[in-house]
């Protein structure tokens, strides 16, 4: 058991690292930058000028079908990863298997397209 929490020592060090250098950056940003905030620091904003209208409204359709589109793809997307991490280890059968996985994947990216699912008018 201590062997095995050894291989997470590096981690540990990695992530004590990271939070101190990070720790420090945001100090040192609030120590050296002059703190007076005046009316038009704290005034709200969106995109550096005054908004046009209310921000709760409707989006678009497409806006929604876009992003569950990139959220879909990308997630199988990420199924190449531990594949390509095993590949040695799960020999032909895992390679065929992820090859006729694309291939759906392929498929319904093209049936996407052509439906006219990525345009933006």
């Amino acid at each position: 058991m201590d062997n095995l929490l050894q291989g997470y020592l590096p981690i540990l060090v990695f992530l004590a690292i990271a939070i101190a250098i990070s720790v420090i950056a945001v100090g040192a940003s609030w120590v050296v930058a002059r703190q007076k905030p005046d009316t038009e620091k704290a005034s709200p904003y969106e995109c550096g000028f005054e908004p046009f209208s209310d921000s709760r409204t409707k989006f678009d359709v497409r806006f929604y079908l876009v992003s569950i589109l990139f959220i879909i793809f990308d997630l199988e997307v990420a199924f190449l990863f531990p594949w390509a991490v095993s590949l040695g280890s799960i020999g032909l059968f895992g390679f065929w298997s992820m090859m006729i996985f694309l291939a759906v994947l392929t498929v319904g990216f093209i049936y996407e397209w052509k439906k006219g699912a990525l345009e933006w008018e």
